[in-house]
């Protein structure tokens, strides 16, 4: 088991030390993100006053659609110089590949979604740090529920010509509960009267999805990627 997160370590650490020296990756992802922020600012604020229950849906959006720019690119780097036949044939357990891959995903949403929060809760006057903690879980278990699925999907989708397409099309049908409950949990958050109850009940359903499809994910990696 030792073995199998060192794997892991070093497949995130090898990713994490490549988008270091382009940042090609976390720059596109977050001009996608803020831009879609921006965009939505001027058709929901009228005089300075936002729509009332727009926040949520706006920053769930604006976490999808960045999200699925760096989905798209999870594996191109893997891609050039036959890098990724090289991956698969290292003795190593594929789902740490998997696992790695994931982690560095992960890594970079959160720095795109640290920013994404506060220009929300700027531009669309929310109380989204209100409950920070709460907010916190949704967006950490919400992440993890949509990258998982698309990790796998991109994984499945390395060696098609048309891969831009197919991911979304393929993503968004699975992960749609997720973006669902990430949303409702925050409008709980910051609706006047907050319900922390009901927050709560998405928070636990977001950790039984994240459980199943992390479980499926890792399980049927090995034999996708076989194929």
């Amino acid at each position: 088991m030792s073995e199998f997160f060192r794997v892991a370590w070093l497949v995130m650490r090898k990713d994490l030390r490549v988008e270091s020296r382009s940042r090609e990756m976390l720059f596109t992802t977050l001009f996608f993100a803020v831009s879609c922020v921006l965009v939505f600012s001027f058709s929901f604020v009228r005089g300075g006053q936002a729509v009332e229950g727009a926040a949520p849906g706006i920053l769930w959006i604006a976490i999808a659609f960045a999200g699925t720019l760096a989905l798209g690119r999870a594996f191109e780097r893997e891609r050039q110089h036959d890098a990724l036949r090289g991956l698969m044939l290292a003795p190593v357990d594929r789902p740490a590949i998997y696992l790695g891959k994931l982690i560095g995903l992960l890594l970079l949403l959160a720095a795109v979604e640290a920013v994404v929060v506060v220009m929300v809760a700027f531009l669309f006057q929310a109380p989204l740090f209100r409950h920070a903690w709460l907010l916190l879980a949704l967006l950490v278990l919400g992440t993890i529920g949509f990258a998982s699925v698309g990790t796998l999907f991109s994984a499945m989708l390395v060696r098609t010509t048309s891969r831009a397409v197919l991911l979304p099309i393929l993503l968004y049908p699975v992960t749609i509960p997720v973006l669902i409950m990430g949303v409702s949990g925050t409008a709980a958050l910051v609706q006047p009267e907050p319900d922390l109850a009901m927050a709560r009940l998405w928070i636990t359903l977001l950790i039984f999805f994240d459980a199943v499809f992390l479980v499926l994910a890792l399980w049927t990696f090995e034999p996708v990627m076989t194929e």
